[in-house]
């Protein structure tokens, strides 16, 4: 099955596809709460990424798609001559699209792109604005962190999901002996709004599940979030005190945010919190990236595509009227960024 559902993805036009999502095996590299993170602290801004000079602090990856992926990542002069990777004059917005036009051959790869920031972090307080994420069956949007030599400096997923996924997914993955655990004890549950999924962010290449929640806003991610005209998700990375994140849907951002005198204390209570004291932030998460990347299928989508959409329409259908549904399907698989900030 798995076969031929990627033979079928791979050769049709990418924008006539949509589905449904459940959590899968997802690799994607080579090889009373105590000490609550928000404080009344005004963060000041450290890097703005947007419009014209966004491209320039970051690194185009060209690389086969660590998640098997049916993707070929594209590099900046070919992202933007095809396309794919531009700025919107008429908003200054930063597009990231995947080719949705081509017919590619049966199991080959569709263009994308996967950048990452120049510049690491060790800590910080990070914000990205969209208008739009990429959406549709067979796609893996995720605006991600991580460090060298995966998975000992750790990774952040602020934004995740896969296929038609309603909510957005936030994980932490470590990868060395130190602690690290969502805390169950103290009460943390009862200072997030999302849904827990797992407390253990000890995570290898073959099982990297790490300690995750689900937010519970349909905004917060595919077509909920666009239809919302977008947001704002936010992590605050503090190493003495742990991790909380946030998604704002367009209506509901702070006013704090909007003039760019981000005070998290004031935001309420978030979606996702780890807690140093069952997590080890410091040893853990170190020297951080910015990724963001759109790929097809892969270890985790394209799994679970083929075990839920496609073989119920297969056993309703049968297959000619299985090919006919993904060639009148439509999607919008880019990401509209209106800008990234990183504030200390």
């Amino acid at each position: 099955m798995h076969a031929l559902f990627a033979a079928l993805l791979a050769a049709v036009p990418f924008g006539t596809l949509a589905g449904a999502h459940k959590t899968s095996f997802k690799s994607r590299h080579p090889h009373v709460v105590r000490n609550q993170v928000s404080t009344n602290k005004t963060y000041v801004v450290e890097d703005f990424y947007q419009a014209d000079d966004f491209f320039d602090q970051w690194t185009f990856f060209t690389g086969s798609d660590p998640t098997g992926g049916n993707v070929a990542y594209q590099d900046m002069q070919d992202a933007m001559s095809k396309g794919l990777a531009y700025i919107d004059d008429c908003d200054n917005s930063t597009v990231l699209a995947v080719d949705s036009t081509s017919t590619v051959p049966a199991g080959g790869n569709r263009d994308s792109v996967r950048i990452t920031s120049n510049k690491n972090y060790s800590g910080g307080l990070f914000i990205l604005d969209a208008a739009a994420m990429p959406v549709g069956c067979g796609t893996w949007p995720s605006f991600w962190t991580v460090g060298p030599n995966w998975p000992l400096a750790g990774e952040i997923d602020i934004v995740e999901g896969v296929n038609n996924q309603a909510t957005n997914q936030m994980t932490l993955h470590s990868g060395t002996d130190a602690a690290c655990t969502i805390d169950t004890v103290d009460n943390v549950l009862q200072a997030v709004t999302g849904e827990l999924l797992g407390t253990n962010c000890y995570s290898t290449e073959t099982a990297d599940a790490g300690c995750a929640f689900s937010d519970t806003d349909n905004r917060s991610f595919g077509y909920g979030f666009n239809g919302a005209q977008g947001g704002v998700f936010a992590l605050l990375w503090d190493p003495s005190a742990g991790m909380s994140m946030w998604h704002f849907a367009r209506a509901d951002i702070p006013v704090d945010i909007t003039n760019k005198v981000p005070t998290p204390a004031t935001w309420g209570t978030p979606a996702g919190y780890w807690s140093s004291q069952t997590c080890d932030i410091s040893t853990n998460f170190y020297e951080h990236s910015m990724v963001i990347d759109t790929t097809i299928c892969g270890n985790w989508a394209g799994g679970a595509y083929a075990s839920s959409w496609l073989p119920w329409h297969l056993l309703v259908y049968g297959l000619p009227m299985l090919l006919t549904s993904l060639l009148t399907c439509t999607s919008d698989a880019k990401w509209v960024i209106n800008y990234i900030a990183v504030y200390q």
